[in-house]
C-alpha cells in the first residue's frame, strides 16, 4: 500500500491546519496498535520535541491519542531528534515520537517515528499505520483500559553522557567556538557538552521563544553565523538546524563548510585510524564533484543514494559501512547513532581536525556548484521533455571527467532542480542558464 501521509521524514504540515491536535491523536492511537501485536502487553512510547509553540500541543494530542490504546507514554522534553534512538537502546522503548518540522518555519511541525530497534519507521510500517488509520478498529482500546503519561527525567544529561563517552579523548581546551543552536533542541545540550570538553564555547539563537527557531539563524541561514565568527575573531562556528540532525561549519575566515567536506573530512580521518568501516561512504545525487575526486585518490568507495537521510541510512544498512550523509549537513555514524546527529558530527570534525584549522582543511576540492529551482505547472511532465532530457545529454557529455549535471524534480513541490557542476564558476553558470531555458512549463 502507498502512504499517503507519510512523507520522506514523518508527518509534516502547517500545524493546527494541516498537523492538527485531531490527527496528532490518531496518529498516537494507530503506531500505539502498530507497535502492540500482542495485547495486553503496553508499549512505551517515548515523546520528545523541539522548541516550536505548537510542540506542547501536539504533544499532549499524541500522548492522549497512545494512552486511549493502553500505551504508556514517557516525555522527554525539548532534545535533538538524534536523543530519540540513543534513549531507545538506554529504556528499551518501543516507540519514540519526534515532534519536530526540521529546518521549517515555526508554523509547520511534524511528527516522526522511530521503532524498537532505533531506525525510522519503514515505509510497509508507515503504511500500516495509515491503514489503522482509516479502520473502526482505531478507536479501540487495549486490554480495556487507558494507559498514563509520566515525565521521564535526565534526558538531558543521559543524551550528553553518551556524547561525552563517545568523544571521552577528545580535548578542546584552548579551541574557541561559536554555536548558532537556531533558536531550536540544541540550544541547551550544544554548548553544555562543548564545555564540559574544554572548549570555550560561545552561542547565538540560543533564545528559543517558540517562534523564532530557524528564523534568519541555524543551518539554512549560515551567513548570519560566518558573519558573527568573523566578527568576534573565533576560530570557527557550527551551526545546527532545529531539531539538531544537521550541521554546517564556518571557519575562521567566515567561509561556509557544508555537509560534503565535513563527510570527507570525517572520512579521511577515520580511514587514517582504521575506523572506516566498509571502507566506504554513502552520499546522494547531490554530493559535489570534487567529493568523489577526493574519495577515489583515498581509495575510499562511494555508494550513491536518492536525497533524504533515510535512503543513505538504508544504504549504510544495506553495506554495513558507518559512515554517510548529504551536503544539507546531515552526517550519520552508524558507530555511534542510526540518525544525523548535528552535535556529534561537529565534535568529529573536531576529532579529525586534531587541533588544526579549519581553515586549512584538505578533505577535498570543491568544484563551483549552481543550483536553480524552477517553479513550474507540472513537474512530472517537465521531465518527460524530450528537449529538456536531451540537452542534459549533451551537457553531461561534454562535462565527463571534470563535472556534472543533475536535473530533477523535487519530491514535496512542483519545481524541477537543475543543478550544475564545473570547473569554472562561468561555465558552471552557462550550462545551467541554458539548461533552465529549457525547462517547460516554468511559472514566472
Amino acid at each position: 500500500m502507498a502512504r499517503k501521509l507519510f512523507g520522506t521524514d514523518g508527518v509534516r504540515g502547517v500545524a493546527g491546519e494541516v498537523l492538527t491536535a485531531e490527527l496528532a491523536l490518531a496518529l498516537g492511537r494507530a503506531v500505539t496498535l502498530a507497535a502492540n501485536c500482542t495485547p495486553p502487553a503496553r508499549p512505551r512510547v517515548l515523546v520528545i520535541r523541539d522548541t516550536r509553540e505548537s510542540g506542547e500541543m501536539l504533544e499532549a494530542a499524541l500522548a492522549a491519542g497512545v494512552t486511549s490504546v493502553g500505551g504508556e507514554v514517557l516525555l522527554g522534553g525539548v532534545l535533538p531528534t538524534p536523543a530519540a534512538p540513543l534513549l531507545i537502546a538506554r529504556y528499551g522503548f518501543d516507540v519514540a515520537a519526534v515532534i519536530s518540522a526540521s529546518h521549517n518555519p515555526y508554523r509547520d511541525n511534524g511528527i516522526k517515528f522511530f521503532g524498537a530497534d532505533g531506525l525510522k519507521l519503514t515505509d510497509a510500517t508507515e503504511a500500516r499505520i495509515e491503514e489503522i488509520l482509516d479502520e473502526d478498529g482505531c478507536a479501540q482500546r487495549v486490554a480495556g483500559d487507558v494507559g498514563r503519561v509520566r515525565t521521564l527525567h535526565g534526558t538531558q544529561e543521559d543524551y550528553l553522557r553518551e556524547l561525552q563517552v563517545r568523544f571521552k579523548s577528545l580535548d578542546l581546551t584552548g579551541i574557541d567556538v561559536l554555536l548558532d543552536c537556531a533558536n531550536g533542541a540544541t540550544y541547551r545540550v550544544a554548548p553544555e557538552i562543548f564545555r564540559r570538553l574544554g572548549a570555550t564555547t560561545h552561542a547565538i539563537a540560543d533564545e528559543p521563544d517558540g517562534r523564532n527557531i530557524n528564523a534568519g539563524c541555524g543551518s539554512t541561514h549560515v551567513e548570519a553565523l560566518g558573519a558573527a565568527v568573523l566578527a568576534g575573531g573565533h576560530q570557527l562556528g557550527f551551526a545546527f538546524d532545529g531539531d539538531g540532525d544537521r550541521v554546517l561549519a564556518v571557519d575562521r575566515t567566515g567561509a561556509v563548510v557544508d555537509g560534503d567536506e565535513l563527510i570527507a573530512l570525517a572520512a579521511l580521518h577515520l580511514r587514517a585510524q582504521d575506523r572506516l568501516r566498509g571502507n566506504g561512504v554513502a552520499v546522494t545525487v547531490m554530493t559535489n564533484y570534487g567529493f568523489h575526486s577526493a574519495m577515489r585518490a583515498a581509495g575510499i568507495e562511494v555508494a550513491i543514494t536518492g536525497v533524504g537521510d533515510r535512503y543513505v541510512l538504508q544504504e549504510l544498512r544495506d553495506r554495513d559501512w558507518a559512515l554517510g550523509g548529504e551536503q544539507s549537513g546531515h552526517i550519520i555514524d552508524m558507530d555511534f547513532v542510526p540518525s544525523g546527529d548535528g552535535i556529534a558530527s561537529a565534535l568529529l570534525t573536531l576529532e579529525a581536525l586534531a587541533g588544526t584549522d579549519l581553515t586549512d582543511r584538505n578533505g577535498m576540492d570543491k568544484l563551483p556548484q549552481k543550483l536553480v529551482n524552477v517553479s513550474v505547472a507540472d513537474r512530472d511532465a517537465a521531465m518527460t521533455d524530450t528537449k529538456l532530457l536531451a540537452a542534459v545529454d549533451v551537457e553531461s557529455r561534454a562535462l565527463m571527467g571534470r563535472g556534472r549535471v543533475l536535473v530533477r524534480p523535487s519530491g514535496t513541490e512542483q519545481l524541477v532542480r537543475v543543478m550544475v557542476e564545473a570547473p569554472t564558476v562561468d561555465e558552471t553558470d552557462d550550462v545551467c542558464a541554458r539548461l533552465v531555458a529549457l525547462v517547460p512549463g516554468a511559472l514566472a
